[in-house]
C-alpha cells in the first residue's frame, strides 16, 4: 500500500513549458487526501517558488526544497541545513577565479541572490526556479542570511564534468556537486539531499520506505528513488537515474506522474 508520494518538479511533475494538468491533478489530489496519503514536492528549487504552483494546497503538501536543505509544511520551516559561511565564500572565489563562471545563484533561506551585472537572459532563466530574487553588487555584502546551496549554469557541457570533479576534490567532504538538468549544477552539503529529508519525514509519519511512491528525472533525484522499490524514472531521465529506478514512467509532457499515480490510487 502506498502511504506517501514524492515528486520532483521540473522535468518530472511539470511539463516542458513549466505547467501541469491542473484539472487532472485536482481530481487525483482529492483521492490522495481522502486516503490520507502524504504528498511531497521535492525539488532543487526555492520553497517560495515551489509553493506558487500549489498555493491552495500548501496545508496538505510537504515541500522539500533546495535539494533537501530545507523542508516546509504549511509555511512552517521544519528542518534546515546550512553551509559554513567562510566555506561558501571560498568556493565562490574559486568559481570566479578558476572557471570564470558568472551565472551563479547563491541560495539562502530568505532569498536567492544574483550579481546585479548578470544578463537579462540569465535573470529570465532563473525566474523559472526562484521566486524571491535579490540583486547584489557583491555576495559578500549579504547580511543576516544562511546559505543552503550554490547553483551554477554552465552551458559548456565539457566544463560541467571538470567543474564538478575538481570542486568535489578540492572541497572533499565539504560539498557535493550534482546535476539538476538544463545546464544546471548544484553545490550542496555532502550528506544533505532529497533522500535524507524525505526519510526523516517518513520516520516522523511512521511510514515504511517501501510505502513511498517516488518520481524523478535527474541525478539529484537518485537518493530519493533509492529509498523505495516503488521508484519511477521519467521517460526523459538521465542514464544514471534510469540505472537505479525500478520502473519507468511516461514522459513529463504526457502527464506521466499523474498517470502512474492514478494507477496506484
Amino acid at each position: 500500500m502506498i502511504k506517501a508520494i514524492a515528486v520532483d518538479k521540473d522535468g518530472t511533475f511539470l511539463r516542458s513549458d513549466h505547467t501541469y494538468d491542473v484539472e487532472y491533478f485536482d481530481s487525483l489530489f482529492e483521492k490522495i487526501i481522502q486516503q490520507d496519503i502524504k504528498f511531497i514536492v521535492a525539488s532543487g528549487n526555492q520553497y517560495a517558488q515551489l509553493r506558487t504552483f500549489f498555493s491552495e494546497k500548501i496545508q496538505h503538501i510537504t515541500f522539500v526544497a533546495e535539494n533537501g536543505a530545507v523542508t516546509y509544511h504549511n509555511d512552517e520551516l521544519l528542518t534546515a541545513h546550512y553551509f559554513n559561511q567562510q566555506l561558501i565564500f571560498d568556493v565562490l572565489n574559486t568559481i570566479n577565479q578558476d572557471y570564470h563562471i558568472r551565472d551563479i545563484v547563491l541560495c539562502g533561506i530568505h532569498s536567492a541572490y544574483i550579481n546585479d551585472q548578470c544578463s537579462d537572459e540569465f535573470l529570465k532563466f532563473i525566474q523559472n526556479y526562484y521566486y524571491n530574487i535579490d540583486k547584489v553588487s557583491s555576495f559578500s555584502e549579504i547580511k543576516n542570511e544562511r546559505f543552503v546551496k550554490i547553483a551554477l549554469r554552465i552551458k559548456d557541457k565539457a566544463l560541467v564534468e571538470k567543474v564538478m570533479n575538481e570542486l568535489e576534490q578540492k572541497y572533499k567532504g565539504e560539498l557535493r556537486a550534482v546535476t539538476s538538468g538544463n545546464d544546471s549544477v548544484d553545490l550542496i552539503l555532502p550528506k544533505v539531499h532529497k533522500g535524507v529529508a524525505i526519510k526523516e519525514q517518513l520516520n516522523k509519519w511512521g511510514i515504511h520506505q517501501d510505502e513511498l511512491l517516488a518520481f524523478g528525472d535527474a541525478n539529484n533525484d537518485i537518493e530519493m528513488l533509492e529509498l523505495t522499490q516503488c521508484s519511477y524514472a521519467m521517460a526523459n531521465c538521465s542514464p544514471e537515474l534510469a540505472s537505479i529506478a525500478k520502473y519507468r514512467a511516461p514522459s513529463n509532457d504526457d502527464s506521466g506522474v499523474l498517470r502512474v499515480i492514478e494507477q496506484y490510487l
